[in-house]
């Protein structure tokens, strides 16, 4: 505790940015020992603040410029490192493009929409100016409910000299705890998501086999949805043969989009293939069985050489009035 003292706002600064540069160790223990340490006047919440917003404007605007620059291909490597299944990119466009800026005012409290809304605000064409209100609004809000939580602890803990000798001994290695506590319960549960994907995906190898024993005995293709957000079938116009575009949502709410007769395969963004998999899960519980994500998503299939169609549709609306786009695969079923 006596060297996180000496180094106190260096750390609070490096340990923000570098949360909120993707890497997923949880900031919000060290933002509560800085609380309660200011209830003992060792650092100022006032200047821990400022250094967080600092910390969050230089990562949240390089994300921004990311997201802005490369789109889709920069939310793809995002996507590789999260250990959020069920908040990544398609989940975590939705929420951006549905309520607009106005999603980065509780983002940071939402593992995954954390690191995502950034880079999709950008992705998204939201005016810079527009993205930096919000976000700074939403960290400030942020950083000081965790702030003045821990002084309200401090407060506390100094009116017991018993706990105050506990706390500068004990300090350091509770927060350590913390953080390696968080961090395991996302990785678990990251793990859990793999094993009970396990078996279910599909190789775009196999995927491709059926079509063409599909063809050469004359019988109908599987059923290929694709999942993608419109502002990533904007950025990659591009989509698997005889592909359908379906919002998931509208995918698991009306059974009467699927046919039950056919092989049913689902793609996505992610390259892990986290919404496919879940929406895959949710439709498997529903009763329709022969349903599998594409390993890989579309990238995967591309990567396997084989070939992918172009789709036409209308110009895409602003980013702020996006909810979804009539698309239609230029070879359709």
């Amino acid at each position: 505790m006596r060297l996180f003292l000496h180094h106190a706002y260096s750390v609070i600064f490096g340990w923000v940015l570098i949360e909120q540069a993707g890497v997923p160790i949880p900031s919000f223990p060290i933002m509560i020992a800085a609380g309660t340490m200011s209830a003992a006047h060792k650092l100022h919440v006032s200047y821990s603040i400022l250094l967080i917003l600092l910390a969050c404007l230089v990562s949240d605007s390089l994300w921004y410029m990311l997201g802005k620059r490369f789109g889709t291909r920069f939310l793809q490597l995002l996507c590789k490192f999260s250990l959020e299944a069920d908040n990544c990119v398609t989940n975590a466009q939705t929420r951006v493009t549905k309520r607009g800026p106005v999603v980065l005012l509780f983002s940071k409290w939402v593992p995954g929409l954390n690191t995502m809304a950034a880079p999709i605000a950008g992705q998204a064409r939201i005016p810079y100016g527009e993205f930096l209100t919000y976000d700074l609004a939403g960290t400030l809000l942020w950083a000081s409910a965790w702030l003045f939580a821990g002084r309200f602890i401090g407060d506390l803990v100094r009116r017991s000299h018993e706990l105050l000798g506990m706390g500068v001994r004990h300090g350091a290695p509770i927060i350590l705890l913390l953080v390696v506590a968080v961090f395991t319960y996302r990785f678990v549960r990251w793990r859990l998501f793999l094993n009970e994907l396990r078996g279910l995906r599909l190789e775009p190898g196999q995927l491709m086999a059926m079509i063409g024993d599909a063809d050469r005995i004359g019988k109908q293709r599987p059923f290929i949805v694709d999942l993608r957000h419109p502002i990533d079938v904007r950025d990659d116009p591009q989509t698997l043969p005889g592909a359908l575009h379906i919002p998931p949502e509208e995918l698991v709410k009306s059974r009467a989009l699927i046919p039950q007769e056919r092989d049913i395969v689902l793609f996505c963004t992610c390259p892990s293939e986290e919404t496919s998999a879940r929406i895959a899960l949710q439709l498997r519980k529903l009763g329709v069985r022969k349903v599998r994500p594409l390993r890989g998503g579309l990238q995967g299939w591309r990567d396997a050489g084989f070939p992918v169609d172009a789709i036409t549709r209308p110009a895409a609306p602003p980013a702020t009035q996006i909810v979804a786009l009539p698309i239609t695969p230029a070879n359709g079923n």
